[in-house]
This record gives structure tokens, sequence and C-alpha cells, in this order.
């Protein structure tokens, strides 16, 4: 057999890779390209050995590894080359098919129910100041929390690094139950909460449980993207309603015309603009869903935050088995790197043939965290956590607010912004926000457009949503000074 494939001696120097390692290599590569034809006979290992001057056993480990691998045949025969049909041949005819399969169809390489699913404008470095959901993580008290983590892996027995029960663990199910009952007037028990990486994971677990492809579902306009793509994801048919400053609106033709399988909103801060959902929207929501057979998604993200009054209540605790289903996410209340999000079911939902289903669906994990989350509601941790910064935001969002007033000159409004971690403002059309966040990034300020969270834009939807949780109350008279510039410039 010629070896001139090798190019040269394999490479025995002090920083080599082991030599069996780079005979595999090598041969694959020869094999792969077509340079050994399938059924071509390949040396004995003794010959190959003397040939390289290497060990004979380097070479049966090779040719062992290469066979259990599909790559060569060993029998009474000798060693000879496998039938790689879809895979031998040259580099040139492999990309030319390539290339031919792509042109054929250019979107061959993914769902087409991804088709809606765009990247939206934001910055690759999530640590900007005004950057959308991110709290402020070095107010985080770290040191609690390890002490919560060490705890749960010091009294955890062996069996917890296991899989655990896919609903989640009992524990941090109690807590949760407890807290939202008293905090945010939900009506649940630990069996109707199922934890989930996320509010993101809970959002598509909805769409597992509750749809069927091309079922209809309802997001609002401009509204969480998150949910709209978890909705596309599904192959539902996404249509936007249109909110105002009670909330979202829909037409009392919408029930009749695309009546819907899933709704989401977010009435106690609607995002992004900041609106909440009226009483009688709320009642009006709940009875039409329950009529139509729909399921409400109340995604109450951030609530824990309101900077004005009292929390306001959550919608699924208006009546008893209204057809919500509650999301909710640690990702704003204690920091995003958790993934611990939660849904909680109606009591007529948890029957055990769901429950079995949603079992099946998930496999549970972060066993550890979720009883390290459970301590540190139970100890009381959560609350004076949840206390202090409330307190933060409501000063940086006043902040935020004077530096609009005395340094953004160009005629703006500023929406909602009694509760959460950003403020909304919207913009005359005059301003591109799509370019406005385009010039901000390059000078490492991070806002979003207002426009991105639309599917289809109006002049209302131009304006800028700042996140300000992770922003200091010093920094922004001259943040906004910067913003104001490419305003001015940009006009």
């Amino acid at each position: 057999m010629n070896t001139t494939f090798l190019g040269s001696f394999l490479d025995d120097g002090p920083n080599a890779r082991p030599l069996q390692w780079q005979l595999i290599q090598r041969l694959k590569h020869a094999i792969l390209q077509g340079q050994f034809p399938a059924g071509g006979k390949l040396p004995s290992s003794r010959a190959l050995a003397e040939e390289l001057n290497i060990s004979r056993n380097t070479v049966l480990i090779a040719y062992e590894q290469l066979t259990a691998e599909g790559y060569i045949i060993a029998d009474r025969q000798g060693t000879r080359v496998a039938q790689l049909k879809s895979h031998q041949g040259s580099k040139h005819h492999t990309d030319a098919a390539t290339a031919l399969i792509i042109k054929a169809n250019k979107n061959a390489l993914y769902a087409e129910r991804l088709k809606p699913i765009a990247a939206s404008q934001r910055a690759s470095d999530r640590t900007l100041p005004m950057t959308l959901g991110l709290p402020a993580l070095n107010h985080f008290p770290i040191h609690l929390w390890r002490k919560a983590y060490d705890r749960a892996l010091h009294e955890a027995p062996a069996a917890s690094l296991g899989y655990g029960n896919p609903l989640g663990e009992l524990a941090l199910r109690q807590a949760i139950a407890h807290h939202l009952r008293i905090s945010r007037g939900v009506r649940c028990e630990a069996s109707h909460i199922v934890i989930t990486e996320g509010a993101q994971e809970a959002l598509s677990l909805c769409v597992k449980l509750f749809t069927n492809p091309k079922d209809t579902a309802w997001v609002e306009e401009p509204g969480y993207r998150g949910a709209k793509n978890a909705f596309y994801a599904g192959d539902l048919n996404v249509i936007a309603m249109r909110v105002d400053n009670d909330g979202i609106v829909i037409p009392p033709q919408a029930w009749l015309t695309h009546s819907p399988r899933l709704i989401q909103t977010t009435p106690s801060h609607q995002y992004p603009t900041g609106a909440v959902l009226s009483i009688t929207r709320r009642l009006d929501l709940i009875e039409q869903a329950r009529r139509v057979g729909a399921w409400i998604v109340e995604d109450d993200y951030d609530s824990e935050f309101r900077h004005q009054g009292e929390p306001i209540a959550s919608m699924q605790g208006l009546m008893q088995d209204s057809p919500v289903l509650y999301v909710g996410t640690f990702s704003k209340t204690m920091f995003p790197a958790l993934r611990l999000g939660f849904l909680v079911l109606p009591e007529c939902l948890t029957s055990p043939a769901l429950i079995s289903v949603i079992s099946e669906i998930l496999r549970g994990g972060h066993r550890l965290e979720q009883l390290a989350m459970a301590h540190f509601i139970e100890s009381g941790q959560f609350s004076r956590h949840l206390g202090r910064m409330r307190r933060l935001y409501r000063e940086r969002q006043y902040a935020l607010r004077e530096a609009l007033a005395a340094h953004l000159i160009v005629e703006h409004q500023v929406l909602g912004g009694n509760s959460g971690l950003h403020l909304t403002v919207r913009l005359p059309k005059t301003v591109s926000d799509q370019m406005l966040v385009a010039e901000a990034l390059k000078i490492g300020i991070g806002p979003t457009a207002l426009s991105a969270f639309a599917i289809e834009p109006t002049e209302e939807d131009n304006g800028l949503v700042i996140g300000y949780g992770n922003t200091s109350a010093e920094r922004f008279h001259f943040l906004i000074k910067q913003l104001n510039n490419i305003v001015c410039a940009l006009s």
C-alpha cells in the first residue's frame, strides 16, 4: 500500500498527540476523501508498522478502532476498506453536491415554521448600560445564596444527584405556592406547580400541552418576543392584538373569526409598554376564553417590583378554576443564570393523565439549585432581597425619568413605568428607533428598539425600551445626553 497520504512520519515530539490517535485520524481522512477505494486492501499491521517505524500494537489499536467505527472490515481475506457510498469521493464532488442541495431549496436547512423568528437588534454584550431585562447583579447577595447552596449540597442525599421528579423538587414547589398565595393572590397548591428552565420553557410547555399545529394563538402587539417565538416554533397561527393604556384590546368579532387556543398576556405590567390590564378586560377575557375553550397564559415576569402602591394582583386568582396558565420566573428577582421558572396549572389540569404526560416530556434536573432556592425563600432571604431591590429600582427609575425630562429635547412620551426594570419611551416617526439603537450600540449603550417587539410595527411602535435594572442612578444624566446627541444627529 502507498502511504504517501501521510505526508510525513507521525509526530513523536514531546507535545504530540498519541501515535494511535494520529494514525486513526489520517486513515479516516484518506478513506473519506476517496484515496482508498471501497474494498481496497490495507497492509498488514506488521507491514504498516515497519513502514511507519512505529509499534505494531499502535497499528493494531488503530485498526481495531476503525473496525469498530465501520471504516474498515477485518476478515480472513485481510483488512479492507468498507463501502461508504454516501461519503466517499473527492472533496470537490462532496462540496458540489452540497451546493446543489442548497441551491435547490435555500430553506432546506431549517423548518418552515421557524421563518418568522428573526434575530432582534440587541447588544452582543449584555452588560451594557440600559440593557433590557437585566437586574442589578452587583447587588445580589451572593454570600447568602452561597450559604443556601452549600446547605443544599451538604444536606441533600446522594440520590439528589439523579434526575429527580420531572415536576420539580417538592420543597421548591411548596415554597413557591406559599409565596404566590401571599404576594400575588394566586390560587394554587404545590401539586399545581411545574418547575421549568426559565419562563421560556414554561411557555413552550404550554404550547406542547394545549395546542395542535395550526391552532391559533393571540399575542400582545407590541409584546414579548419569547412568547411569539415559542408559538411560532409550535407551528401555531400567531395573531397580534394591539395594546393600549388598559392592556390588550380584543375586537369582539375576533372570538368568532379566529378563535384562539392560547392567549398570551402580561396583565400586571404589559411588556414592554407597562400598561395594566383593567379589571373589566380581565373579567371579560376570562369569560370569553372559558366560552370558546381557550387558555390564557398569564406571564407575570416582573410584577414583584411595583414602585407605586401595592402589587397588582394576578389575573389567575380572580376566580376559582379560571382558564389561566400562570407563568413566572426567577430571572429578574434573582439572576438570569439561575434558569428557574415555573408554570402554575389550574386544578382541573392536575389529573394523573396530564401529569404523566408532563413527566414524560420533562426530565427534571437542577435539583441542588431548586433545593437552595427553596431554602432561600423559606428563610425569608428572598422577601428581604425583593424589598431591597424594590427600593433600588424605584430610585433608578426616578433618576431615569428626571434625565429624560432634562436632556431628551425631542418630543417624546414615557409609557407605563410603575413597575419592573424598564421604561418605554415613544419617539416621533422622524427618528428611526432601529437606527438610534444601532448608533447607541456603537458607543456602548444598550437600549432596545420598541418596534422590535411588534410583528407589524406602526408609528406608535417607534421608540426605545430602556432597562434601568443594571444601570446606577448617577449614570443616567450622562447616558441620556449621549442618546440625545444621536437623536439630534438623526433628526
